[in-house]
């Protein structure tokens, strides 16, 4: 058996990005020599197995055949006859499709070190087609490297409009796209992601909802990008800025304008209660991906009260309180402040607004722990029935938001 480290260690340490995980492809290799050596299995579609010191991952050289529609249309052949370069040529991108071996040699037969200084994501085979995930990994992998300057291939762009004319992406479990949209939201740029998918016209399939935004025109004097898909893709990246990582906030930010692609074209470009009319398409597409329950009610929240927040030092300090109820604020107190940074978000994804200050974030926070801050131990509540002490709870807390902002 030979050992070779493969895929992203290999690419990233190229690139001079900080390591990650390390992954090994084995050449020659059985599951029951793997089992005497001491590794454990753990692949339930393929044969991959974990060091026995390490815990890094070791899978045998494989090979993919396609079997069916989807990205699990395939059988997998492991056998200890599988080269190297049969291995490498299943890989998606050429960068991803190089292997170092034990004295640090570069096995690269696919061109992935020159794509690498080129900025270029190129697919390996024609065999790309055969997976459609691949299609939401390109556009996910320029969400992370798009400020390196990456673009993809035309080829390869013209082989996933080709996938997206044949049905292929029509077949994408939901569960997966919504990983890799999460992924995508995580990364620094999920601007890219959306304009990558859109380019192959994969975005009007996966996430119609936001696909309707573009085109649409919002009011040049709040919104100087005009389009309302253009300000969808600044607010991630804002939020990208604001919260990196945090892919629940930029979810909340992706989805908060649903409801200007339903305004009546009589009204446009003025957008009245697309706040509300938002949140049934979000509903669809919470659904239909089967996003977690936390992520659909934050985002929930986010689109219905966004423009509440931005005019917050407008609401009086009762409405203050109700907004805070509305997003379960007392029971969860953690959703404020995400969804705070979401409406910054949403209000920093504007051309020429990038770095304008945003108060509205400040005076939100400021008035949740004034409120949070009272709590019914301390009162008087002696002889009061239920109703009678959620409402003095209530009107302790209003004072309470009333005070700090008579501070701030």
């Amino acid at each position: 058996m030979k050992t070779f480290l493969v895929g992203g260690a290999v690419r990233d340490a190229l690139l001079g990005l900080a390591p990650g995980d390390r992954d090994f492809v084995v050449v020659g290799g059985t599951p029951e020599a793997m089992v005497a050596a001491g590794y454990t299995p753990v692949g339930r579609d393929f044969p991959v197995f974990l060091h026995p010191q390490t815990h890094e991952e070791y899978a045998l050289a494989r090979c993919e055949r396609k079997a069916g529609r989807g990205y699990r249309g395939f059988s997998v052949v492991a056998t200890p006859d599988i080269t190297l370069e049969e291995d490498l040529a299943r890989r998606d991108f050429t960068v991803n499709a190089m292997a170092q071996d034990a004295d640090g040699s570069l096995i690269d037969p696919h061109g992935g070190a020159a794509d690498l200084a080129a900025r270029v994501l190129r697919h390996v085979s024609p065999a790309f087609a055969e997976d459609p995930v691949r299609i939401l990994r390109a556009a996910r992998f320029m969400a992370r490297w798009a400020r390196l300057g990456f673009s993809v291939a035309a080829e390869t762009l013209e082989l996933m409009r080709a996938m997206v004319a044949d049905g292929e992406v029509d077949h994408l479990v939901p569960e997966r796209v919504f990983q890799e949209l999460s992924r995508a939201l995580a990364e620094p740029s999920p601007s890219a992601f959306l304009r990558t998918l859109r380019a192959c016209g994969a975005l009007a399939r996966v996430l119609p909802e936001v696909d309707a935004l573009y085109g649409v025109p919002q009011h040049a004097a709040h919104h100087p990008e005009v389009d309302a898909g253009v300000h969808t893709e600044m607010a991630c990246d804002a939020a990208a800025r604001l919260a990196p990582g945090d892919a629940l906030v930029a979810f909340c930010v992706l989805t908060h304008d649903l409801g200007k692609a339903l305004t009546p074209a009589r009204e446009l470009p003025a957008h009245r209660a697309h706040e509300h009319s938002g949140l049934a398409p979000l509903e669809d597409l919470c659904e239909r991906l089967r996003v977690p329950t936390e992520h659909a009610a934050l985002a929930r929240s986010v689109c219905r009260e966004h423009l509440n927040v931005h005019r917050f030092h407008e609401l009086k300090p009762a409405k203050v309180h109700d907004l805070i109820v509305r997003c379960d604020g007392f029971r969860r107190p953690e959703r404020m402040d995400r969804i705070a940074l979401a409406c910054e978000a949403d209000k920093r994804g504007r051309r020429e607004r990038e770095r304008e200050p945003y108060p509205p974030r400040d005076a939100l926070l400021a008035a949740h722990a004034a409120a949070l801050a009272v709590k019914p131990r301390d009162l008087d509540l002696a002889g009061l029935g239920g109703e009678q002490i959620a409402e003095k709870i209530r009107r302790a807390r209003v004072s309470a938001i009333a005070a700090a902002r008579a501070v701030g």
